[in-house]
């Protein structure tokens, strides 16, 4: 049996399997995805917590943080307000449609939907939905809220009739 010499070019491909250098993604400067736009990361030690002026994001960092430091704060921070609006959101939506506002569970799964219907009372959204739009976030958030079961009545039929004499 003989070899050829002619491979197929895609044969010759070098894969590189490494994960792509957080430290240009994660630095001084470098853009974070926040509602649909972006906010400017900026390190300093004048604030205490992570604090968002229009466009930028001061976090509590040195100058001399390592990537590994500037992603952990930044998406701490993310996680943070993703809840707090998300919730805000839900209690919103939950109000127009007339029912109880169910619980918000994050989730940080790499793959799934926005917003998934975990139960009857809770909507898990994920955490990366704060990157979106806000109408992106409204329109997921109505659409969980509008699938949820009908709330049950505490009330009984017979509860409502008024007593006769």
């Amino acid at each position: 049996m003989t070899h050829s010499t002619n491979r197929r070019p895609q044969l010759d491909l070098k894969l590189d399997g490494s994960a792509p250098d957080p430290a240009s993604r994660w630095h001084e400067g470098a853009s974070l995805a926040f509602l649909g736009g972006s906010l400017r990361l900026v390190l300093g030690t004048q604030h205490k917590d992570a604090l968002r002026e229009g466009d930028t994001l001061d976090l509590p960092l040195p100058p001399q943080a390592t990537p590994r430091q500037i992603q952990d704060r930044a998406e701490a921070w993310l996680r943070t307000e993703a809840r707090r609006l998300l919730q805000q959101i839900i209690e919103q939506k939950a109000d127009l449609a007339g029912r109880r506002a169910p619980r918000l569970a994050l989730s940080f799964a790499a793959r799934g939907h926005w917003v998934e219907v975990k139960d009857h009372e809770t909507l898990r959204c994920n955490w990366r939905l704060i990157e979106q739009p806000m109408a992106v976030i409204e329109q997921a958030i109505a659409r969980a809220i509008a699938a949820l079961p009908p709330e049950e009545s505490g009330s009984d039929l017979f509860d409502t009739l008024a007593p006769t004499s």
